[in-house]
This record gives C-alpha cells, structure tokens and sequence, in this order.
C-alpha cells in the first residue's frame, strides 16, 4: 500500500537536481507545486513528501516555504549519514530535526539515515543502534539506508564517482546484507518501529529477496522509487507494475524523480525539467495507478510517454 508520494529526492544535493541551471531552485518550487496538485487531485487523502533534504538546511526550507512549496506538501523529509558523510555528530539528530522544525509547521520524517560497514561492521551496529533511539521517539517515520549493499558492478548515484575517494566508495556498503545475500551484524540488531529505505533498480534482480528479507526484518514501512526517467525504457509499466506489487504489503512512500534526458533542460537526471507540467503528468500517472483510493498496485491508469513519436 502507498501510503506516500515523495517528490524527488535530495533536491538541495548537486548529485541529484541541477542547481548550477536551476539557481535558486524556483525552477524546482514550480515542479513540486505542480506535481503536489496532480497528486493532491488524484488522491485526496494520500501523504505528499517534499523529497529528502540533504544536507541538512533549515534555510533551504525556509527558501521552499518562501515560494509557497511547504502549502503544496505535508511532510519535510530529511537525510543524515553523521558517520560516513556529514559534517556533525551522530548524536546531534535531535538538534538537526529541531532545527527544521523551527522554520515548518509540517511533519517531519527521516526517510534516509545510514552507516556503512565501510570501516568495520561493529561501526554500522552502533550507528544503527544509536540512530533508533535518537529519532524512533522523535519523528513518525525513520528509514534505514539500506537493506542491500550495492553491487560491486554497478554504478553509484554521485556527480564525481571515483574522484570523490572514499566517500564515493563508502556507498557500497550502506546495506544490512551483503552483496552475496549474507547478513550482516547490523541485521540482527534491527529495531522494531525501523522501516527501511531500499531503491529498486530497473528489472533489479533483487526484488524477490528484498522483499523475503524485509519480512525477515519485520519491517513495516518501506521506501523506494520509480524513476520518471526510466518509465521511457521497453516495458517500463511492466516493470513498475512488478515492482509495486511485490512490495504491496508494506506502507510504502513511493518516491519520483529522475529527470528523463529528452524532457530536461540539460540530457541528465539531474536536470530542471523544460515544463514543470512533464513532471506533474507523471506524477498523476503514478498516483493513480499505484495510489488511488481503496485501490492494490498496478491497476489504474496506462503510462503514456512520448518516445519517437510512440506511446508506451
């Protein structure tokens, strides 16, 4: 069940929204506001996430707030990795979450908090274990990032990659279990109340298993995605459809973003969109067929999509 739709994700972070083009984001502010109405008409009664800040930034808000984004939306996510990449200590959650409450009345959740088992896998109990107690009291809902390592192969989601050191390395092993499908010791220690935050790549071999091991864990609530810009690729509903079925069960905030390379002002996934309203268009589709009221996954709406000139 979606209980939740985020839009996009780490809008305030150069890895993931463009803000070279877009400077003071007001290209973004009109995307959201968009997308929120679509979502809003769509679904009443369903939970609209403005997408995870990271850094953490109360000006940021305040700057969304200032341009009418914080009316559209009911909740302001927040992202945190205290012991891998941010600049202050693990024990200064509450102040972080504070912070942002001083400059929004809206809820506030924590959809990403992490600690990789980079160093030692000693450091990700602690983090983990630390994590909970700060912020299960605190805020309605806290995902760990994540439940899978990801795959040597495969590429990790930053601007810089390997120029980055090991920061960019330390993505690798954010996860409970290993890429071999072994848990790790952070696994057993996980918290009840804890959901978890697992992205779910395009025909991602891992569905089926991180959908056992989410039961394993007892999880509750799950985070993930669908990406606007793979909904252009052969067989994108298809695929969507897979995946939101599979992960049915859980209470599920379902997060869009991606720019598609045709749509953006630059050919990137980190690109302001040309038209606010492309994105609000699949944002409605996504509501709709994987949000609509009293309704399972995968059973309104078709994706319709231009790619030369043919519709998916």
């Amino acid at each position: 069940m979606v209980e939740a739709i985020m839009l996009w994700n780490e809008p305030n972070n150069l890895s993931h929204w463009d803000f070279h083009i877009d400077r003071d984001w007001t290209i973004f502010a009109e995307m959201v506001i968009a997308a929120a109405k679509a979502a809003r008409f769509a679904n009443p009664s369903l939970k609209i996430v403005l997408g995870g800040i990271s850094p953490i930034d109360p000006s940021f808000v305040r700057l969304m707030g200032s341009y009418g984004v914080l009316d559209a939306v009911d909740v302001v996510a927040l992202h945190g990795f205290p012991l891998d990449w941010n600049h202050w200590n693990i024990h200064d959650w509450p102040h972080k979450v504070d912070e942002v409450r001083e400059v929004t009345d809206r809820e506030i959740w924590v959809t990403e908090a992490g600690v990789s088992s980079f160093g030692a896998e000693e450091v990700q109990v602690f983090g983990l274990q630390r994590t909970a107690e700060l912020l299960l009291p605190l805020v309605q809902r806290v995902h760990w990032y994540s439940l899978f390592d990801l795959p040597a192969s495969w590429t990790a989601t930053t601007r810089h990659k390997e120029s980055e050191g090991s920061a960019y390395y330390r993505h690798y092993y954010m996860g409970l279990v290993r890429e071999d499908g072994s848990a790790k010791l952070a696994a057993c220690e996980f918290p009840d109340g804890m959901g978890i935050c697992q992205w779910f790549h395009y025909e991602d071999p891992r569905l089926a298993s991180g959908v056992e091991w989410l039961r394993k864990l007892g999880t509750k609530y799950l985070r993930t995605g669908i990406s606007w810009a793979d909904s252009f690729r052969p067989n994108a509903q298809h695929w969507f459809d897979r995946q939101m079925q599979a992960v049915d069960e859980f209470a599920t905030t379902l997060t869009l973003c991606f720019t598609p390379e045709h749509l953006g002002q630059t050919p990137h996934y980190t690109s302001p969109p040309t038209k606010a309203s492309d994105f609000a268009e699949f944002t409605d589709w996504a509501v709709r067929r994987y949000a609509a009221n009293g309704q399972p996954a995968g059973c309104n709406g078709t994706l319709r999509v231009r790619r030369d000139d043919n519709e998916l």
